[in-house]
């Protein structure tokens, strides 16, 4: 679990109960706290109900710290390959912080309504105590390891870039393979899926895939799950980038649509003057990591959610190149 150590240490209020009425209120609440998500917003404590949770492989976001959390009013349905069905109702909770000086940032809201998901973004305020919905999105200056960042909130519109699938804002992290391994809940560690179905927020996980960690196992198990949680919301069949023709899902199968030579459908800069979206052995020729290390809008990968280079991934994905034959 992440500790935000810069922040205030704070006890905990008198429980609040979550409002199921404003979740699926068509007009966004002002204020996070009107949903009644946390017990104490500044110090992340959550509502009754509501569970922390992280991923084992989780999208790159300018070396932001991530603090997740989800409620449903009912078990999600369990799905071995792809997120998760949420019931009417639910919420996935995402706060992003930098302890090392901005403290919290945002917390965006992914809330299922009988019309669909729909994504909100609210930015903290430390002297409020409270995050302040922003359609709009902002920039913030932020500190990690001495460099400064230049943040990025993005507006609702934003949202859908990444969230988009078939048509539908839908979900991203909470998969199988994504939550099997245990998490610290603060009175122990228990494996993610067991302890969302214990406590009725998921159906019973019938064979579950092994865990996606990018960290560890195998080269061809880390890259792709890299892959799948930073490329593959737009690069899938049913995707934004479903007109790429190259597809990283970590179930994906065929090696032409996994980049292995093939060449770009629009040739350009952001093909760097290279000719495939993967060289095998050669990384350095591959549009692939070409596009990972620019930093320039319309070419650099992913589009949004990144101002930086990300070293260890550019790495893990380098060496995965290198090795392919």
């Amino acid at each position: 679990m992440i500790r935000l150590a810069c922040l205030p240490v704070l006890l905990p209020l008198a429980a609040i109960a979550v409002d199921e009425a404003a979740l699926l209120a068509k007009k966004p609440a002002k204020w996070l706290s009107a949903y009644g998500l946390f017990d104490n917003g500044l110090a992340q404590i959550p509502a009754e109900g509501v569970t922390p949770y992280d991923l084992a492989t989780p999208l790159f976001s300018d070396h932001a710290e991530k603090l997740r959390f989800v409620w449903t009013p009912s078990p999600a349905s369990y799905d071995v390959d792809e997120a998760f069905e949420f019931p009417v109702g639910s919420v996935l909770i995402k706060t992003f912080a930098y302890p090392e000086g901005a403290g919290l940032i945002e917390t965006r809201l992914l809330i299922r309504q009988e019309a669909g998901w729909k994504a909100w973004p609210y930015i903290w305020d430390a002297e409020v105590g409270d995050a302040r919905l922003k359609l709009a999105g902002a920039r913030f200056d932020a500190e990690h390891e001495g460099q400064t960042i230049s943040y990025r909130v993005p507006n609702a519109n934003q949202c859908k870039g990444c969230h988009m699938r078939g048509g539908e804002i839908t979900p991203i992290g909470p998969k199988a393979r994504n939550l099997n391994h245990d998490f610290d809940y603060g009175d122990g560690a228990r494996n993610q899926l067991t302890e969302w179905t214990v406590r009725g927020q998921l159906d019973a996980a019938t064979s579950p895939p092994e865990s996606a960690d990018w960290r560890t196992g195998g080269l061809d198990d880390r890259a792709r799950a890299y892959l799948d949680v930073n490329c593959a919301h737009c690069h899938r069949r049913n995707g934004p980038a479903s007109n790429s023709g190259l597809f990283l899902t970590f179930g994906e199968e065929e090696r032409t649509a996994l980049g292995y030579r093939k060449r770009p459908v629009a040739a350009g800069r952001g093909s760097g003057g290279y000719d495939f979206d993967v060289a095998p052995g050669d990384p350095e020729t591959s549009i692939m990591i070409y596009r990972m290390k620019s930093p320039e809008p319309g070419v650099m990968m992913p589009e949004l959610g990144r101002s930086l280079q990300h070293e260890e991934g550019i790495a893990l994905i380098s060496e995965w190149i290198a090795g392919l034959k």
